[in-house]
């Protein structure tokens, strides 16, 4: 479910900043496919990330 929300959040924040950046850059047409593969992308660094930390505590020695 983590993976789903991860993609979910992704696709509607990164979908959300190509608009706003196109607005303001005041580009004529919303371009939907190239905010959903940056979006894919993302989602998929965001959670090579969250694996690659350590679950719990790390104790000192």
């Amino acid at each position: 479910m983590k993976y789903v929300m991860t993609f979910f959040w992704s696709f509607c924040l990164v979908t959300m900043l190509n608009y706003v950046s196109g607005a303001i850059a005041n580009v004529p047409v919303f371009d939907f496919m190239t905010g959903t593969i940056v979006s894919a992308i993302f989602a998929v660094i965001v959670i090579v990330l969250a694996e690659s930390f350590p679950e719990g505590e790390i104790a000192d020695h």
